[in-house]
C-alpha cells in the first residue's frame, strides 16, 4: 500500500509517518517509480506506536517496542528492552502519582481553612456590628 492509504488506516498523517521514517521508526521501502510501499506489518507497528503514545510514552520510548515486532515477535512488549521501558514508566507514573497526591493535600488544606475562615466570617455577620459578608467575586464588600 502507498502511503496515503496507510495513514488514513493507521488514522493519521502521512507527515507522521514521513518522520517516523525519518527517525528509523517505519522502514523507508520504495518501489520501481520511486514511490514509498507499505503492508500490514507496518499498519501493525504503528498501532504499537500509537497505542504507546495515546499512554503517554515519548516517541523515542516506543522504539524497543517497534523492534521487538519487527524481530517477529507476535507482541511489540515481549522482548526485554520493552519490558525495561515498561519498568521505567511506572516508576515515572509513580513518581507522579506521588507530586500529585501531594499537591491534592495541599490544596484540600487551603480549602478547609477557606471554609473555615467564610464560616467564621459568616458567624460574625450575624453578631450586631460584625462584618459584612463577603462577596461572592473576591473581596470583602466595603
Amino acid at each position: 500500500m502507498r502511503i496515503g492509504e496507510l495513514a488514513a488506516r493507521a488514522g493519521t498523517t502521512t507527515r507522521a509517518l514521513r518522520y517516523y521514517e525519518a527517525r528509523g521508526l517505519l522502514p523507508a521501502r520504495r518501489d520501481g517509480n520511486g514511490h514509498r510501499t507499505y503492508d500490514e506489518a507496518d499498519l501493525r507497528l504503528l498501532d504499537q506506536i500509537r497505542t504507546l503514545r495515546d499512554f503517554g510514552f515519548e516517541l523515542e520510548e516506543t522504539r524497543p517496542f517497534v523492534e521487538c515486532l519487527r524481530s517477529g515477535h507476535p507482541e511489540g512488549d515481549s522482548c526485554p528492552a520493552s519490558l525495561a521501558v515498561y519498568r521505567r514508566k511506572l516508576d515515572e507514573l509513580d513518581a507522579l502519582i506521588g507530586q500529585l497526591s501531594a499537591v491534592r493535600e495541599t490544596v484540600a488544606g487551603q480549602l478547609r481553612r477557606a471554609e473555615s475562615a467564610r464560616d467564621t466570617l459568616a458567624a460574625e455577620a450575624l453578631v450586631p456590628g460584625g462584618p459584612e459578608p463577603g462577596c461572592e467575586l473576591g473581596g470583602l464588600s466595603r
